[in-house]
């Protein structure tokens, strides 16, 4: 068995006042796609925040490590540096700032963090004009402000050409498919599938089995009030939709 990519053991975090996720285990191999489904208030996309270093959230007890790593003793960039990314349901919008030069400065910091040269302007702008007509974008996209007044599919896009651009070795999707129609969750999905590898593992988190038809996760794991209620393969994904949550929950706390 090759070298566990991420390791969470017994995850229990939250905010200040309230315990949301309560025991979460979990192993993700180099390559692999994993699914986590649950409902709302599930704890889902706390463990996306938690792994990623979000500020706001508070780890009570148990471990993460990524490639050998303590995960949760390094600051969100130092975890960024490792290869670890999070493609946000909601991405932020910041005016004032455009796109070429956010993303300019989000490379150049992970590749600094990795020990490589700074990009200059010259071979950056080659780069970045490369990744941009590669996901079908106009040129002017990296002279707008970061996220303001895209579109839904030019926001996941936008999330796309950063992957592109940073090469992580961890992509956590967040509800990608949050407010996308069936024709810009196709295309966004086709960009994704191009960028799996046996060196990057996918950890996807959604409501809808539409996004898993096309990735084709490895393991697909349900969540239920901060735990993992069961794991297994696309025959979870089937009980989901035929069965709903509540009754695979009381399928499982039932089971003797």
């Amino acid at each position: 068995m090759s070298k566990k990519l991420l390791e969470i053991q017994n995850l229990r975090a939250g905010t200040e006042d309230k315990e949301i996720l309560r025991g979460i285990s979990l192993a993700i191999q180099p390559g692999e796609v994993h699914a986590i489904m649950g409902q709302n208030g599930s704890g889902k996309s706390t463990l996306a925040y938690v792994l990623a270093g979000k500020p706001g959230y508070e780890v009570f007890g148990g471990s993460v490590w990524m490639n050998g790593k303590d995960l949760l003793s390094m600051e969100p960039e130092e975890r960024a540096g490792e290869g670890l990314f999070l493609a946000f349901q909601y991405p932020v919008e910041i005016p004032g700032l455009n796109m070429s030069t956010f993303l300019r400065h989000a490379v150049n910091e992970v590749r600094q963090y990795r020990g490589l040269d700074p990009l200059d302007a010259k071979n950056f702008l080659k780069l970045v004009r490369e990744k941009v007509q590669e996901l079908g974008l106009s040129s002017d996209f990296l002279k707008r402000a970061v996220n303001a007044g895209f579109s839904g599919g030019e926001k996941k896009k936008n999330e796309i050409l950063q992957l592109l651009l940073l090469e992580p070795s961890l992509v956590i999707l967040d509800e990608t498919d949050s407010g996308l129609d069936l024709d810009a969750l196709k295309q966004v999905t086709e960009h994704i599938l191009r960028l799996k590898s046996p060196e990057r593992s996918f950890l996807i988190i959604t409501h809808y089995p539409k996004l898993l038809e096309y990735l084709k996760p490895d393991v697909v794991h349900v969540m239920d009030d901060g735990q993992i209620l069961c794991s297994g393969g696309w025959e979870v994904v089937k009980d989901l939709e035929e069965h709903g949550f509540e009754n695979i929950r009381q399928s499982v706390l039932n089971a003797p």
